[in-house]
């Protein structure tokens, strides 16, 4: 579970408007909007129903990568993912062992290409797009294209009226609580240096965003 975020969330300014918990009737909109534009959708209730969710979403044998995401993290997929009985090639525990700088950095490049991808996202518009953004690109990369399978898994406090409002969110929310994150953590401040919206999926059931019915991540 993330520790670090309650360490500052209650203390940083941003946009409550922005971060509030959808109603069923904007869930039910976002679903069939993103389920138009090409990506599968799972709702949950809770982040252990999340975390059930990948467990069974996930092949056996399938090489697994994960961008940061306080909200994988708080659901204990990364935990889970690290030392959990699962049948899976855990890329992040082959990256990290790697002593080297530049073959570590020649292994997360190369891990854009996994099986399967996970991640978060920064915003997600009831009309169906979702917006993300990074300091290095390490989280974003491998979602337009470069995976097998990509999972991105959200609260629904991330369910914002329009595709203006997702990108208002990046920078009203998510960008200062990652901001405070990131100088507590790596003692150098975030930037919204790399960012993506994506509108839609062309590749069938190559995308799934599983919504979870609670506030989770930024």
């Amino acid at each position: 579970m993330s520790q670090q975020k309650s360490d500052y969330v209650d203390e940083t300014d941003v946009d409550e408007s922005l971060d509030e918990l959808a109603s069923e009737e904007s869930i039910d909109e976002t679903v069939e909007n993103l389920e138009e534009n090409g990506f599968d959708v799972i709702v949950v209730d809770s982040a252990d129903d999340a975390l059930t969710e990948l467990q069974s979403l996930i092949s056996a044998g399938a090489s697994v990568m994960n961008g940061h995401s306080t909200t994988l993290e708080d659901i204990g997929f990364v935990e889970y993912l690290s030392e959990g009985d699962h049948e899976w090639e855990s890329l992040p525990d082959e990256i990290w062992s790697i002593d080297d700088d530049a073959q570590r950095q020649a292994a997360r490049r190369e891990s854009q290409t996994a099986d399967y991808f996970l991640g978060g996202i920064n915003g997600i518009s009831r009309t169906g797009e979702l917006v993300a953004a990074d300091r290095s690109g390490s989280r974003i990369g491998a979602y337009p294209f470069a995976a097998g399978n990509v999972v991105i898994v959200s609260g629904v406090n991330k369910i914002v009226p329009t595709l203006d409002d997702a990108l208002d969110r990046l920078e009203t929310v998510a960008y200062p609580l990652e901001n405070e994150r990131a100088k507590e953590a790596y003692g150098v401040e975030s930037a919204i240096a790399k960012q993506l919206i994506l509108r839609q999926e062309l590749e069938d059931e190559r995308t799934t965003v599983v919504l979870i019915r609670e506030r989770l991540g930024y």
